[in-house]
């Protein structure tokens, strides 16, 4: 399936991204794909070096004659998404993405098809690989665990890179120049809750909801799509005014860096409100789809009746969780007041899990300012706290704050508007760039990002745009060869 990809324009990119899609390579189980650009550099005749993180350097030298640029490096994680759809048999720790072309477009057949920083690692590999292109001194920086948690940036040691310039090649929109991005922080709130014995009346059900668009928790939380945890929590409370129902079960969503797509549960009921309640389902369902009828267009509810389960949770407790699910802030907090259109603050009540006794709910709260990102992760701790919960945070990085007076940024609007004719879009994104974490240890550096166009990242509906991934390769070399001398 994947064959036909190999022979796209500029096949050095193409098939560098293929071989690395046969690899699996999802975060925190990245020894695989580490030990293939290891052998990648070896095999080269570069110098490659692993750090204990597993971070993974390979410095290639100048062109003869282009010694005295500035150094550059080429920057990408080696970590990828890990989402398929519900109905796609796939095991992501075995097989290798299935890729083919629709259009203009490459996808992968119902999973994340890995662009996302795959075509940027291609990239630096392809640079590393080629006999013929003009360039200054290189260091290509392979990153681990960014997708959860940015370890291998946060754990960069001091002075590892001596490179003058960062081309970050992570982000997905042709023509974009980004300067900036923001930070986040993880929160986790546990709950032990009680149970007991489900009375003889009442029966148990299954409540699930599925078919939502999902995606990037950065990137997309401005577009309004539904969150399938938030929106079971609402029905459970709204139900709840009608009827005793009861939680048995609550999975929703997998990765803290995903809009959640589908949530699964079981509820029991009073066997005389059944009817009722699935009327109920039914009146839900239509509110829902005429809500998200242009995000997620695909969304619907099963519910049924299941096998008897042994314990539901105890009404008390019922009602503190759905609450507290239900006021769980989620989605965007604030604008930015200095770029029109970027969101400034937001979460994303990402994964919620309710069973044998024990409730646990994650969130990825981002922010390109510090102050506001800790009052919102602030406000979730309070809102848990209130019912008992335990709430840990972790995972904090900085932002990356925008430098419009950077020699890069000059110099790369300069090429873009001799290679595409038009001037680039400078700007700032709402997702998690390694940019602002790596200048912690290597201040030197003066950083940007940019990269060809993907869409839908972090969801099996992932697709990267093939005419643009030529176009970045023909911008990509003109930067390499025009980045100026060394004072």
């Amino acid at each position: 399936m994947s064959a036909e990809v190999r022979n796209l324009e500029p096949k050095v990119i193409w098939n560098h991204f293929a071989d690395l899609n046969e690899v699996p390579r999802g975060s925190k189980k990245e020894e695989r794909v580490q030990q293939f650009m290891m052998d990648f550099g070896n095999k080269l005749g570069l110098e490659t070096i692993k750090d204990e993180i597993g971070n993974v350097l390979i410095k290639k030298p100048a062109t003869p004659g282009m010694e005295n640029k500035k150094g550059v490096v080429l920057q990408g994680h080696l970590d990828m998404v890990h989402q398929k759809n519900g109905a796609t048999q796939f095991d992501f720790d075995t097989e290798g993405i299935k890729m083919y072309i629709d259009g203009d477009w490459v996808k992968a057949d119902g999973t994340t098809l890995g662009a996302d920083n795959g075509l940027g690692v291609a990239a630096a590999m392809a640079v590393l690989s080629s006999d013929n292109l003009e360039h200054g001194p290189i260091e290509a920086l392979f990153t681990a665990d960014e997708e959860t948690g940015m370890t291998g940036a946060n754990n960069l040691e001091p002075g590892w890179l001596k490179g003058d310039i960062l081309l970050n090649m992570d982000t997905e929109d042709e023509g974009e120049l980004c300067i900036g991005c923001a930070g986040g922080i993880d929160t986790s709130a546990n709950y032990n809750y009680s149970e007991e014995p489900i009375p003889e009346n009442y029966i148990t059900c299954s409540l699930n909801i599925k078919g939502l668009f999902g995606g990037h928790s950065g990137c997309d939380i401005h577009l309004q799509k539904g969150n399938s945890n938030k929106l079971l929590s609402r029905f459970l409370v709204l139900a709840n005014e009608n009827f005793d129902i009861r939680l048995i079960s609550f999975n929703g969503g997998s990765l803290r860096n995903a809009i959640p797509r589908e949530v699964v549960s079981l509820v029991s009921v009073d066997e005389a409100n059944y009817s009722a309640l699935e009327a109920l389902v039914s009146e839900f369902e239509g509110v829902i789809k005429g809500e998200f009828k242009n995000t997620d267009p695909d969304l619907y509810i099963e519910f049924s009746r299941s096998e008897s389960a042994g314990k539901h949770v105890t009404k008390e407790d019922n009602m503190k969780m759905i609450n507290a699910l239900n006021a769980a802030p989620n989605g965007v907090y604030r604008m930015s007041s200095d770029f029109d259109g970027l969101v400034e603050t937001s979460t994303n009540l990402s994964r919620v899990q309710i069973e044998n006794g024990r409730m646990t709910v994650d969130f990825l709260t981002r922010s390109s300012i510090e102050e506001p990102k800790i009052d919102l992760k602030n406000q979730i701790d309070s809102l848990f706290k209130l019912i008992g919960a335990e709430v840990t945070h972790g995972g904090s990085y900085p932002g990356w704050t925008p430098n419009p007076d950077s020699d890069i940024l000059k110099t790369m609007r300069v090429i873009h508007e001799e290679f595409f004719g038009e001037k680039p879009e400078v700007s700032a994104i709402h997702a998690g760039l390694e940019c602002g974490i790596i200048a912690r240890t290597q201040p030197q550096l003066d950083m940007i990002s940019f990269g060809p166009t993907i869409k839908n990242a972090h969801s099996p509906d992932e697709m990267a745009n093939i005419p643009t991934t030529e176009r970045f390769w023909g911008y990509l070399q003109k930067i390499l060869k025009d980045i100026p001398n060394k004072n």
